[in-house]
């Protein structure tokens, strides 16, 4: 059932009981009233009729009784009647003139009459005076009384719900503009506003909706932009780790290039320029001078191509694993700066995924050339630990810490560190250790080598 309509009941059905109320008071003031009008009538009636009829029964007998009672008539309230000891009926007052004709219901006679008193006077001659309460008339008037009100509280009624039903579709008018509007929202339509609604409370109903439509449109904007950068920032780093696969692969590539195919040219030059110096040196003593020196060259080549490759890619961690390419890296890097104490504990499974291995090396290294290289540390100290569910590599150095201005851009060794971690669902962390040094750390899941 609408709301209007469900208004317009309440309103008519508190409209018609107040007129119930009111009619059914009416009634019952008029009920009391036309009582005690009959009965205070009919005994003065009684009182007077008694005496005077007494006074002419004493003069003049029944005869001068009835003459005086003809010549009374009717008396409204009342009915007069003389009867004879056998019954007879002397003298009846004659029928009412007022509203000839005419009853009341036979159901408001019975709730308004009173119970008819009578009075019985006896007289001279043998005959009765009696005087009962005759009160059709009042309740005639009493009905007709009613049925006025009752016309005039229909008529009210009428144009009282008239003006209800009215009030209630002008103030109801708005909601239906709101409902569509709401509708529209739902539908996905958030640039809709509602217009200026009359009445002051569909006015404050509208700036509140329209409000309310402004900030979910505003919020819907924020989160597609939001939705729409994430979405660009995924792609983005699908292809950072798309580029980092490729810089891995290429480096890995050069790596090999170097190991294989630079490694054994530089090893050949040097057994050439060894074997001049050794067969030539006797005859020519300059040129198995410059062969040396080219030898030596080439020795110095060798060792610092052999250098850079593990800086390009660890080629035993596909052969060795990574806790051998760990102690490796320590070792190489123990031998080259001796007055700095490296120790290296590692805790590592059998087994363990390329991306996991190849991105705790990477913390490893990185650490590890950060502290021996600015840091000017006496001691480092590498961890690296794993369970079931994680694998931890932490390196910490007790050299001067990081410089205040160490997060402005350009650290693309740590960020890409970072990236690389944060790509396997891990946390990387660095900074200043209490009193004196820099820990580094990171923590993958072990899950990402799934």
């Amino acid at each position: 059932m609408r709301l209007r309509t469900r208004l317009n009941l309440v309103v008519a059905a508190l409209s018609a009981a107040f007129l119930i109320v009111l009619i059914a008071a009416e009634v019952e003031s008029t009920r009391t009233s036309v009582r005690e009008e009959t009965e205070a009538a009919n005994r003065v009636a009684s009182q007077l009729l008694g005496r005077l009829a007494g006074v002419y029964s004493r003069v003049g007998g029944p005869d001068l009784v009835l003459q005086f009672l003809e010549q009374l008539g009717r008396v409204r309230a009342n009915e007069v009647t003389l009867e004879s000891s056998a019954g007879e009926i002397l003298y009846r007052s004659p029928a009412a003139t007022y509203k000839a004709g005419r009853e009341a219901p036979d159901w408001f006679s019975h709730l308004l009459a009173p119970n008819p008193a009578k009075y019985v006077f006896a007289l001279r001659g043998d005959v009765m005076l009696v005087v009962q309460a005759q009160p059709s008339r009042a309740v005639l008037d009493a009905w007709d009384d009613i049925i006025r009100l009752s016309a005039i509280a229909a008529i009210m009624f009428v144009i009282a719900n008239g003006l209800a039903f009215w009030s209630v579709k002008r103030a109801l008018k708005p909601f239906p503009v709101i409902a569509d509007g709401l509708e529209r929202i739902q539908q996905g339509d958030l640039s809709f506003r509602l217009p200026p609604l009359a009445g002051t409370e569909a006015h404050a109903i509208g700036t509140a909706f329209n409000r309310m439509a402004q900030a979910v449109e505003d919020k819907v904007l924020a989160e597609r932009k939001a939705h729409d950068a994430e979405a660009r920032l995924e792609q983005r780093r699908e292809m950072q780790s798309l580029a980092d696969q490729r810089v891995e692969e290429e480096r890995r590539l050069i790596a090999h290039e170097l190991h294989d195919e630079f490694g054994q040219s530089v090893t050949a030059i040097r057994s050439l320029a060894m074997a001049i110096a050794t067969q030539g040196g006797v005859r020519d003593p300059a040129t198995g001078e410059v062969a040396r020196l080219i030898s030596e060259e080439a020795a110095r080549l060798y060792d610092a191509m052999h250098g850079l490759i593990p800086r390009l890619t660890p080629l035993s961690l596909d052969s060795l694993g990574l806790a051998a390419t760990l102690e490796n890296l320590v070792r190489d890097w123990q031998r080259r700066h001796p007055s700095i104490l490296l120790s290296l504990h590692q805790e590592l499974p059998l087994e363990l995924g390329p991306s996991i291995a190849l991105a705790i090396y990477r913390v490893v290294q990185e650490g590890l050339i950060n502290a021996l290289r600015h840091a000017q540390a006496s001691q480092v100290d590498i961890v690296v630990q794993c369970d079931a569910e994680r694998i931890s590599a932490t390196v910490t150095d007790d050299g001067v810490g990081l410089a205040e201005d160490w997060t402005r851009p350009g650290h693309f060794g740590l960020r890409g560190l970072a990236e690389r971690v944060q790509q396997l669902g891990g946390t990387f962390d660095i900074g200043n250790r209490d009193g004196r040094g820099v820990r580094l750390r990171a923590d993958i899941p072990m899950s990402a080598q799934t």
